[in-house]
């Protein structure tokens, strides 16, 4: 179980299609699948505090990831 970082949400449309998207690239780029579930999930994240099927920009993705940084470690860490 992933536990998502609490966000507002505005529409939840295309957050399924996000969570495919970012979890398939970060495999077929070698992340692990708890870090592609939790980069996906942060996507998704990302997505559902926009208004419509909204695209997530690669510098959203970082800031957020950065921004969480401890956090999304520590539950790196849970699941090795």
């Amino acid at each position: 179980k992933i536990p998502s970082i609490k966000k507002d949400v505005y529409d939840v449309t295309g957050a399924g299609d996000t969570v495919i998207a970012v979890a398939i690239l970060g495999l077929v780029s070698g992340l692990s699948i708890v870090e592609s579930a939790i980069l996906s999930t942060i996507a998704a994240g990302i997505e559902v505090s926009k208004f419509g099927v909204a695209s997530v920009k690669p510098e959203e993705l970082r800031e957020e990831f950065s921004k969480h940084f401890e956090i999304l470690n520590e539950q790196m860490e849970i699941f090795k």
